[in-house]
């Protein structure tokens, strides 16, 4: 066996040569659009504070409060002592938000995909998921020992023969069947949206449950915030719903909406909500100002600034290709009349990514190069997330610089 320290030189010199091997820059300011990183000031359009609250005063005036009657940590897990009174109030704020009877806070998105479905399924069962769900609902599915199908991006009739394959041959018997379809509501990657009407009726249809992950979609959509599940009145209709809360939110943190009788499951259930140490409670008490805020007048108008952000940055980039909006601009367009954030320009090859965002850099611009395996391979990009913290000059400054990248575009 290769000596260890041997091993991990040989693996990340081929992470090195397939453009794949990423590092950490040390950021030494307070979310927002312009970042310091390396003594330098940049034009941050990569951050998912999508409403700019990561720096809003009330939510740090939250936090400092929090800190100051409960501490810094939370002591235990919350089934030993650490059940804050933060945690509690921000469950009844997401449950508001949501429209549910229950929610339940975890540490992060990631813990809580995890510890919903581990819980709910396992190899008896059957998990359907969009082909571009997130790596942590993926994970989750294979930790649960379900049968998993894939169906192709938002293609609903492709994910209606799944659901007649997974009737015949999910479960011992008729009555003990589970069949769970998963899918984001807005993509992280790609910022389009799912077809979830439709899905919803395929759901019904078949009998199956429905889980829907609104990372990227709470904050930004919905009259009150609530998320694209809000805004088509589809809420009623999903028996899992997921956020996060460090994202348009600006706090940190992970949630599951839904059912008191889910929660209460779950609390029983949920492994990484019974062994992890509870969140500090500085964090729940900033997302549920976060909420308070975003389901106020300042919330709405910060959803509308951040849609002109959105207009403004088309109008400007006029005819330049190969930026995807096709999929961006569909079904969350057309039913909502809002368009995500998320603006992905696919190069494919991660050498021109990396270099195109290198290039943003030289002109003080910080657009991430994502790449394999944060997407499929041959499909790299840079992924530009607008704010509504961004100025119109902000703007037309990342726009003037995309114009004049060499990279075809």
């Amino acid at each position: 066996m290769k000596p260890f320290e041997i091993d991990l030189a040989e693996r990340l010199a081929g992470l090195r040569e397939q453009n794949l091997l990423r590092e950490l820059r040390r950021v030494d300011c307070a979310q927002s659009p312009r970042i310091q990183i390396a003594e330098k000031s940049f034009l941050n359009f990569s951050s998912n504070d999508y409403l700019g609250l990561a720096n809003h005063p009330a939510l740090k005036e939250a936090a400092v409060r929090a800190v100051k009657t409960f501490g810094a940590g939370s002591g235990a897990s919350r089934l030993i002592c650490g059940s804050l009174a933060p945690f509690h109030e921000l469950e009844i704020a997401l449950a508001r938000l949501k429209k549910t009877e229950a929610a339940l806070a975890f540490s992060s998105g990631y813990a809580a995909a995890h510890g919903v479905i581990t819980a709910l399924l396992d190899k008896h069962d059957v998990i359907i998921l969009d082909k571009l769900v997130h790596a942590c609902i993926v994970d989750a599915a294979k930790l649960s020992g379900a049968k998993i199908r894939v169906f192709a991006h938002n293609d609903v009739g492709d994910l209606e023969e799944k659901l007649k394959w997974a009737a015949q041959t999910t479960g011992p018997s008729q009555d003990d069947r589970r069949t769970l379809i998963v899918t984001e509501s807005i993509f992280s990657m790609d910022g389009d949206a799912a077809p979830l009407r439709e899905i919803a009726g395929l759901k019904e249809k078949y009998g199956a449950w429905l889980m829907v992950d609104e990372a990227h979609a709470t904050g930004v959509f919905g009259g009150k915030g609530g998320g694209l599940l809000e805004e088509l009145g589809l809420g009623d209709l999903v028996e899992i719903q997921m956020a996060t809360l460090g994202k348009a939110l600006g706090a940190a943190g992970g949630c599951i909406c839904g059912s008191r009788r889910l929660v209460d499951f779950l609390v029983n259930r949920a492994r990484p909500f019974i062994f992890s140490t509870a969140p500090v409670p500085a964090a729940a008490a900033a997302a549920a100002e976060a909420i308070r805020l975003v389901q106020s007048s300042e919330g709405l108008v910060l959803r509308k600034k951040l849609q002109t952000n959105i207009t403004t940055f088309q109008a400007a980039l006029g005819s330049v290709k190969p930026l995807s909006f096709s999929s961006s601009s569909s079904v969350a367009d057309a039913a909502t009349g809002c368009r995500s954030a998320i603006i992905p320009i696919i190069l494919g090859d991660e050498q021109k990514a990396l270099a195109a965002a290198a290039k943003l850099r030289a002109q003080s611009i910080f657009v991430p190069a994502i790449r394999y395996p944060s997407v499929a391979r041959g499909s790299a990009r840079l992924r530009v997330t607008l704010t509504a913290a961004h100025s119109h000059d902000d703007i037309i400054c990342l726009v003037d610089a995309l114009k004049k990248l060499d990279i075809g575009i």
